[in-house]
């Protein structure tokens, strides 16, 4: 399994980081030491002190594929999630200043939780669909699906340009605006069309 990540997906997310909003999808990856373990707390690593969290819709790949056409791309997905691509701000700041790549704030131990997912034939319309953060108790994130710079069909053929989409492969699609810094004793509670998809405590 793989993890590929699309970043700057939300206009409102790139500007409140003060980036620029890209003509093409921001791609980076995690390896699967990166995914947590279900049922265990996210633990912050020692060597950041501002670990943000980024609530996405995730995208479970169902069958294998290569250079597909957008037209086709919802029959390559078997299952819609929520998870949280955990970012080392700190480190991902001091990286980018250098021009170097995002990897050690991105792509460290632990730092891919992945929620429940559900079948996509359980969903009318993918392109018009709402989660929502709740940290503590009050909502940090809400995100459409529909405010998406690049749409799910135009992720699923951009990055099989680049990589073979493979079955079990998971795909982060992007975070809207609200991102914040994690503390020990955090509760961090994601839903998906109001249906709770995973409940993650910090420490």
């Amino acid at each position: 399994m793989k993890i590929i990540c699309v970043g700057r997906n939300y206009a409102d997310h790139a500007q409140e980081l003060g980036n620029e909003v890209p003509e093409e999808p921001v791609l980076f990856m995690k390896p699967d030491s990166a995914v947590m373990q279900r049922n265990n707390p996210f633990i912050i690593p020692a060597f950041s002190s501002d670990i943000h969290y980024e609530c996405e819709l995730l995208l479970k790949i169902g069958r294998n594929g290569k250079c597909i056409d957008e037209e086709f791309a919802f029959r390559y997905i078997s299952e819609i999630g929520l998870g949280i691509d955990f970012t080392a701000r700190d480190l991902q700041a001091q990286l980018k200043a250098k021009g170097l790549p995002w990897e050690k704030a991105k792509a460290f131990d632990g730092s891919a939780y992945l929620g429940d997912f559900m079948p996509l034939s359980e969903f009318q319309d993918v392109q018009n669909l709402e989660f929502e953060l709740l940290k503590n108790g009050q909502s940090v994130q809400i995100g459409h699906s529909a405010q998406m710079l690049h749409s799910i069909p135009k992720l699923i053929s951009y990055i099989s340009r680049y990589f073979s989409l493979k079955m079990g492969d998971v795909i982060f699609t992007g975070t809207p605006a609200g991102v914040g810094r994690v503390e020990s004793g955090d509760e961090l509670k994601g839903s998906l069309q109001g249906k709770t998809m995973f409940t993650l405590r910090v420490r």
